[in-house]
């Protein structure tokens, strides 16, 4: 290979690493509160994504010696190779398997069907693990707010809408009330302890 072909690629595979950060950004931007929900779905993929940013950079910083021998070129090639195909094998997995969890429960809010309380079972085991999340709006301009994360042994047991506005989960040892904006903004939590024991 020559020197000029060699740059070439090196430069191209720089192009190619430099992309696949740049399309990762704006999905892990809009997976911050209020960020655009189908933007998230698409695009934030980490390790598919900065998976091959990092494995097209090392290739890069490898491909820019010089092999001047078969036997070099042959060990060179030995190194990619695997590299390669074990990156893309794993991003192809986690693209395929890493999901956004299973929806157990939809709710809009009363008389305001672009606000939607979601409960969103994330745990890959038996012991589920539960993601609430307020989404605002429809489309592509749908935004996204987590209220929280809790498993069974964090004692979460329902998220609810308690009136117009206003959306409360409730937890064994606590209960969160959070406010809506006409625009779909949350605010909140206010929260309130739970008496350790029932009062008689």
């Amino acid at each position: 290979m020559t020197v000029t072909r060699r740059k070439q690629v090196v430069w191209w595979l720089r192009g190619a690493a430099l992309a696949a950060f740049l399309v990762y950004l704006p999905g892990y931007l809009s997976s911050q509160q209020g960020g655009l929900v189908k933007v998230e779905r698409w695009l934030n993929h980490p390790v598919l994504l900065l998976g091959t940013a990092v494995t097209l950079a090392v290739a890069s910083a490898v491909a820019q010696f010089e092999f001047r021998t078969r036997w070099a070129q042959i060990g060179c090639a030995a190194v990619l190779s695997p590299l390669l195909v074990v990156g893309a094998a794993v991003g192809a997995l986690a693209y395929v398997f890493g999901g956004d969890g299973r929806l157990v429960d939809s709710r809009p809010e009363p008389n305001r069907a672009d606000h939607v309380l979601n409960i969103t079972d994330l745990a890959f085991s038996i012991d589920p693990v539960y993601r609430v999340e307020l989404v605002s709006g429809t489309g592509w301009s749908a935004r996204h707010w987590s209220l929280g994360t809790w498993g069974e042994e964090e004692g979460f047991l329902r998220a609810e809408w308690t009136g117009p506005g206003r959306i409360t989960v409730t937890l064994e040892h606590e209960v969160r009330v959070y406010t809506v904006d006409e625009d779909g903004t949350l605010g909140g939590p206010s929260v309130t302890p739970k008496p350790a024991w029932p009062l008689q």
